[in-house]
């Protein structure tokens, strides 16, 4: 009889190094795409448990099942927050679900998408559809292939809400850049007044937190005269996902459960089934031992000092 505990069962399994000391596995039914762009590993599987996934440099970016959570808790905090968010900036989000939440608010009128791999896209638009469901062909989307970096700094636009949806800052990966703190004084210049920036920031579980998500917090902290950090319980990472805010004035947090909710029935056009008033209540409700990592982090992202994760 196999022993479970030291092999695994029968089949095709996706293993993910969560660290070099804990692996995720899952039964994969079949594999859609698995090659490399000129810029990273791309894996595109549909499993047993999660559906079907995007995994760029063997790091889940998100999957069928519970990518409404990471996308509707990265987006819509900002964008509830904001008094009337028109134009929004998005880097990465190649699968298309980021641009599918903002394009659910009635008053945008226009996303400027910046993903810097083509090829990326064009295999989610082909192999996710669940995920963008239609978005990438909404006449108010301006999609650009290029560094976002670069992108910010070429442009004379303002936006409202700035959106970082980039993979985690991998040592050889197209996006640690965009964790430095010169790139987000290069977003706060891009912000027009009461403009509000999220950036996707990693792993905020007991096991993982120290490797980003402090640094980064304090990292924007050190630009932007607001920050605010919220969390949510994402399965296929294994962990709670944070998330990092830098505003120019509104603050998500005072907000009221019912003003949350009358602003999602006025604004949101969609059936949102994570996030509501009292969902952002736990979310910037963050545990003891987290928020005392942020009170005594000191570290500064720089192109100089740059952050990797493993």
């Amino acid at each position: 009889m196999t022993d479970l505990r030291t092999q695994p069962p029968e089949g095709n399994w996706y293993y993910e190094f969560i660290t070099p000391d804990l692996v995720q596995a899952e039964r994969i039914e079949r594999v859609m795409y698995q090659g490399r762009t000129a810029y990273q590993e791309v894996f595109i599987a549909e499993g047993t448990c999660f559906g079907k996934c995007l995994v760029l440099d063997g790091k889940t970016q998100s999957t069928e099942v519970d990518e409404f959570v990471y996308h509707e808790a990265l987006v819509h905090p900002s964008m509830i927050a904001h008094p009337d968010p028109q134009e929004v900036f998005v880097a990465g989000g190649g699968e298309g679900a980021t641009i599918r939440e903002v394009l659910a608010h009635k008053s945008v009128t226009k996303v400027v998408m910046v993903d810097i791999d083509r090829e990326v896209v064009e295999l989610c638009r082909q192999h996710l559809p669940a995920h963008h469901r239609g978005a990438f062909d909404d006449p108010r989307l301006e999609l650009h292939h290029t560094d976002a970096l670069k992108f910010l700094e070429d442009t004379q636009d303002r936006y409202d809400v700035v959106i970082i949806d980039v993979p985690d800052p991998l040592e050889e990966g197209p996006a640690y850049l965009l964790f430095t703190q010169q790139f987000y004084h290069l977003v706060k210049d891009r912000l027009k007044p009461n403009g509000l920036m999220v950036a996707q920031s990693g792993h905020t579980g007991p096991a993982f937190f120290e490797q980003c998500f402090p640094a980064v917090a304090n990292t924007v902290g050190s630009v932007f005269p607001a920050v605010h950090m919220c969390e949510a319980f994402i399965p296929a990472f294994a962990s709670t996902w944070g998330f990092v805010m830098g505003s120019m004035g509104p603050d998500p947090t005072s907000l009221s459960v019912e003003e949350v909710d009358r602003r999602i029935a006025e604004r949101v056009t969609s059936e949102l089934r994570y996030y509501d008033g009292l969902t952002q209540q736990g979310m910037y409700t963050l545990p003891k031992y987290l928020r005392a990592a942020l009170s005594a982090e000191t570290r500064i992202i720089t192109r100089d000092t740059p952050l990797y994760v493993v």
